[in-house]
């Protein structure tokens, strides 16, 4: 039985789905505050629930040698080394849509509160000074919001403001322009942003590109009497040049939920009449809290129960439906890589994954890179399917994918080509039964079961090799579990597979290759 912590506070409803699924669950909300006790408990667990407290560095990453999936109950993930969680093969979840609606509605409820000053109204009146004449606000109606980051948050927003009669302007690299028609927003540069809007709103993660997005020098092309609102994730706002501007009135208001250093417990901003802050509330209901906490526990529990892969930042989705039929062609794509691997031995340059027939129709990235980690493998002992294609992309290797309708014999075939600096070369498979069989080396049509331990040989098709291989292996006491041929021609190049008992060693293997004929001898591992 899987083992998860959930090292944060998080809803009773997380730990009541991880039982319910299958999985042992220990509850520690407090573990996440003491590091030490962090690192000496999480190698008893393959799962890791967390909200913002818990950081999940690589220091608790190489900790947890059993870790498959790390949660984060939220969205934001910048407490979790992914890159760290990436090379160690563990999935990185998080949850981003069950506090979007929040965080949307916190964000309209700070334009409210700049609008109408409505904090320094409160505290007057809860005074007893009735200061009817000092609070002139501002209406939304008819003012252009700009929204830095139209994704799920973003275009909550935005469909909010439409209903306030606003006009929404939006700055996102990734917003197409179908979207935004779909939106009813006006698809802008960050530049015409800053000079047109009269309130800026940020809902875009923290990233090395969005770093300080609003500048100093950013934040002097606004447009005077801008309102500045950020619920999204501190460092996006140079906060010592919102203050200078703020304290010249060319910014008239900000609406901060989220500061650079958090917990923020000082802050210069702090106490100034212009600055309506909040202590990182976006996702604080009880709804969200609740979705999150449902969620997570969720997507946790199908991934360790059923191989079902949702929201995930590191690695290909897949679905628990899909989850049971793509596990058999995830392993024959992983096969068919090892097997290729195995083989290559000089850089590789190029991986084509051509999917033929049934599977073609299939979600083919998790088989992808089953095939890269695969293939990679034997070079790169760590490589996994989570972290295959980072690694490819960091080494230049240029990956494809191509479909097919027709898998002519088979209902379904993977076939695996590998491009190196020496050589091109291809090898397909199909699934007989649930079963991965290799059905064609290098054009040479053959059919053979993977095995533990396998003889790959490739020879001149000339009469006598097979007895004169046989008689190698049997004075090394190497037993043949199965035997299959395959050649492109009579007379012409062929391909011996044997599957045997036991590893075949490098004296034997140095005995094949002196044969009349063998071009090529290796001993593989599945």
């Amino acid at each position: 039985m899987p083992r998860v912590l959930i090292s944060d506070a998080l809803s009773d409803a997380a730990v009541n789905i991880f039982k319910e699924r299958g999985v042992d669950v220990d509850y520690l909300p407090d573990l996440g505050k003491d590091k030490d006790k962090l690192l000496s408990a999480i190698d008893k667990y393959e799962g890791l629930a967390i909200r913002s407290t818990t950081k999940a560095t690589s220091a608790v990453i190489k900790a947890g040698s059993r870790l498959k999936v790390i949660g984060r109950a939220g969205i934001g993930v910048d407490n979790v080394d992914i890159p760290a969680a990436t090379a160690a093969g563990i999935v990185v979840m998080n949850t981003p849509y069950g506090n979007a609606v929040t965080t949307a509605e916190h964000a309209i409820a700070m334009m409210f509160a700049l609008a109408r000053q409505l904090p320094l109204a409160s505290a007057s009146t809860h005074a007893g000074k009735w200061e009817k004449n000092r609070f002139m606000g501002v209406e939304l109606f008819g003012k252009t919001l700009g929204v830095i980051g139209c994704g799920n948050i973003g275009s909550f927003v935005a469909e909010r403001a439409i209903g306030l009669k606003l006009r929404v302007i939006a700055y996102d690299p990734f917003l197409t322009d179908a979207r935004a028609v779909e939106l009813g927003v006006e698809k802008v540069d960050l530049p015409a942003l800053l000079e047109r809007s009269d309130i800026i709103t940020l809902h875009t993660p923290l990233t090395d590109q969005t770093k300080n997005i609003l500048s100093a020098e950013n934040l002097k092309k606004t447009k005077k009497g801008v309102f500045i609102v950020n619920c999204a994730r501190g460092g996006l706002v140079d906060e010592a040049a919102l203050k200078a501007l703020l304290d010249s009135g060319h910014i008239a208001g900000a609406g901060l939920d989220v500061f650079a250093e958090e917990p923020a417990t000082s802050h210069p901003l702090f106490g100034h009449d212009r600055v309506v802050a909040t202590p990182h509330l976006g996702a604080s209901t009880r709804e969200a809290q609740e979705n999150v906490a449902i969620q997570i526990a969720e997507q946790m529990a199908d991934y360790l129960m059923r191989g079902a892969v949702s929201n995930a930042l590191n690695s290909p989705s897949i679905t628990a439906e899909e989850a049971p039929r793509l596990r058999p062609f995830i392993r024959l794509a992983e096969l068919l890589g090892l097997f290729a691997g195995q083989l290559t031995e000089t850089s590789v340059k190029a991986v084509e994954v051509v999917y033929s027939g049934g599977v073609a129709k299939l979600n083919t990235r998790p088989m992808t890179a089953a095939a890269i980690a695969g293939v990679l493998r034997p070079m790169l002992a760590e490589v996994n399917i989570v972290n295959a294609p980072v690694i490819a992309r960091d080494r230049g290797v240029a990956i494809a994918e191509t479909y097919r309708d027709d898998a002519q014999n088979f209902e379904s075939v993977i076939r695996l080509r590998i491009v190196t600096e020496r050589q091109d070369r291809s090898i397909s498979g199909a699934l007989f039964g649930q079963t991965p069989r290799v059905v064609e080396i290098k054009g040479v049509e053959m059919e053979a079961s993977f095995a533990p331990h396998m003889l790959y040989v490739t020879n001149e098709d000339k009469p006598g090799f097979i007895g004169a291989l046989g008689q190698i292996l049997g004075d090394a006491n190497v037993n043949i579990a199965t035997f299959n041929l395959g050649r492109s021609g009579p007379g012409a190049d062929a391909i011996a597979l044997l599957a045997v008992d036991d590893a075949v060693n490098e004296t034997v293997l140095k005995r094949v290759r002196s044969l009349p004929h063998v071009k090529q001898a290796k001993a593989l591992k599945f």
